[in-house]
């Protein structure tokens, strides 16, 4: 069994046809899925897909990438957190390559998302990029190993990756870890801790391989884990086995 760690098939893409994605999951033994809030203004979206289907869990917050949207306010974030069905805060972090400086807001938006994340003991979704020195900073400012949390669709090196394991912090890896150029994903892969690793597809987004350049689902995380398997010589059971016992350590609020 496999689960998708991190997913958005309450987009519109993926939502319209429900029935063949939910049966594309179950057919390759993908379980469960996190479907992951990046704006407010579409919650009310998200938690319909969620509520509708039990395989589907739901995170809350704000991505780092949405600078034209209301900024959220703490009320906001913990009400919603506790909701039976959400088990994660995020996704937040910050993002250096979309959005230019000033980025003080971005910076104070992840903060929010930390303080919430520990006052509800829920753990945070990580986004980062071209920004992994300021986002470990403000992980350790924000004491993130009280809750603990993931680094989502993780691209950076095994430098900044052991960084983040220090922190407590889980490794998720998508499908670009597929990617014949991906080599410091592929040392990631090798050396993440098995017991510290997590596996996603970031749907729609980011096809593997032998789909790269479709759209993606949440069956599709079968072949990250074969990719995974494949790269440390291990049964690709054994990655899905792990990857699943993995989810529910972290998200808590899941567990059976």
């Amino acid at each position: 069994m496999y689960i998708d760690s991190h997913c958005h098939v309450d987009f519109p893409d993926l939502a319209q046809d429900m029935a063949s994605l939910r049966q594309a999951m179950q057919h390759n033994q993908v379980t469960r899925a996190l479907v992951v809030s990046v704006c407010l203004e579409d919650w009310p979206r998200l938690m319909q897909v969620v509520e509708a289907y039990p395989e589907f869990y739901a995170s809350v917050g704000v991505h780092p990438g949405y600078d034209q949207v209301p900024e959220p306010t703490y009320a906001e974030l913990f009400e919603r957190a506790q909701h039976e069905k959400v088990i994660a805060i995020g996704e937040t972090g910050l993002d250096y390559y979309r959005l230019q400086e000033p980025l003080d807001w971005q910076r104070e938006r992840f903060a929010l998302h930390l303080a919430v994340s520990k006052d509800t003991g829920l753990p945070v979704i990580v986004h980062t990029r071209q920004a992994i020195a300021d986002t470990l900073a403000i992980l350790r400012e924000g004491e993130v190993e009280q809750s603990g949390g993931v680094m989502h669709c993780f691209s950076e090196d095994w430098t900044a990756a052991k960084k983040a394991l220090d922190l407590g912090l889980y490794i998720s890896l998508s499908g670009i870890v597929t990617f014949k150029s991906a080599k410091q994903v592929h040392e990631v892969a090798q050396k993440v801790p098995l017991d510290r690793l997590l596996i996603e597809t970031d749907s729609p987004y980011l096809a593997p391989v032998p789909h790269r350049g479709k759209m993606n689902h949440p069956a599709l995380v079968v072949h990250v884990a074969e990719c995974i398997a494949q790269l440390r010589g291990v049964p690709a059971a054994q990655i899905a086995d792990q990857t699943t016992h993995n989810f529910y350590q972290l998200f808590t609020k899941a567990q059976p």
